[in-house]
């Protein structure tokens, strides 16, 4: 475990359950719905976790390379999907430390996946900064994408907003269906409860504010700066925001590719992008 102090502003990172983080608090306040002793994360509504090389849903785990199909494991059988990713199931590498900040590396070959990821983070006393970049290390051009799944703290009175062009609704296996023109969303999160849907043509800012005055603006930049996935379960102390490369279901989904395609990376080619946490 890493943990990472500024100020009042503490982070807790998980290397070996792939680069999680486990907390995120500000002057003893969880700014992320925190990780339950024992829990695993991505396995329940609490903690952070990155999705690489792809987000969300693949149906029936296919996608293909080159001409050539491929059948991922499809690790959410009730809904026949292979679901974000397997590097959040790998140990990563820490290569640097610090009392602020740190960096972590995951190589991976899986494939048609192969590669390596990097996570930079940097905490402040008023926000969190991340870095995070894939590069393909296989010899063909590989569609890739990547995702940060927080599971923010939600209260009584928590609202959201932001800003985007395009919804898509979902199926009954979750996977996407539109799209329709939007405005984004602005409403308190008891009234959004149960939804779970993707945003294309987000600006990049989302505001999460609580009925005490306290709250936080999450800013992406880079690959993460015009897709957005929103999870609100039912019954849960936490709201997921997503920030990711491309839409549920790109590869064998036209409609969503076209408002969020896979990122065909040439071999040694980089994707990237950042991220800012700003709490008050």
């Amino acid at each position: 475990m890493i943990r990472l102090e500024a100020g009042d502003a503490t982070a807790l990172i998980l290397p070996e359950r792939g680069a999680a983080f486990a907390r995120l608090d500000h002057a003893g306040r969880a700014l992320l719905a925190p990780l339950p002793e024992g829990a695993e994360p991505g396995r329940g509504f609490f903690a952070a976790f990155l999705m690489a090389p792809w987000t969300n849903r693949l149906d029936g785990g296919r996608i293909v390379v080159g001409g050539v199909e491929h059948r991922l494991p499809v690790n959410r059988p009730e809904e026949d999907t292979a679901i974000h990713g397997f590097l959040r199931d790998m140990p990563w590498t820490v290569t640097e430390s610090r009392a602020d900040s740190a960096v972590l590396d995951c190589a991976f070959d899986r494939p048609p996946f192969a590669g390596r990821a990097r996570m930079a983070v940097r905490l402040h006393p008023d926000h969190l900064a991340m870095d995070f970049a894939l590069t393909n290390g296989a010899a063909a051009p590989t569609p890739m994408g990547f995702g940060w799944h927080p599971y923010f703290a939600r209260r009584p009175g928590t609202r959201i907003a932001f800003a985007a062009r395009t919804a898509f609704g979902r199926d009954a296996r979750n996977l996407p269906i539109g799209p329709r023109p939007s405005t984004g969303l602005v409403g308190d999160a008891a009234m959004l409860e149960g939804l779970d849907g993707h945003f294309a043509g987000w600006d990049g800012t989302l505001h999460l504010d609580w009925s005490d005055g306290h709250g936080l603006t999450l800013r992406a930049r880079g690959a993460w700066s015009s897709n957005l996935h929103l999870f609100v379960p039912r019954g849960a102390d936490a709201v997921a925001v997503e920030p990711v490369t491309h839409a549920p279901d790109a590869p064998n989904r036209p409609a969503a590719a076209a408002h969020g395609a896979m990122h065909v990376l040439q071999p040694g080619a980089t994707l990237d992008a950042s991220l800012m946490i700003h709490w008050r």
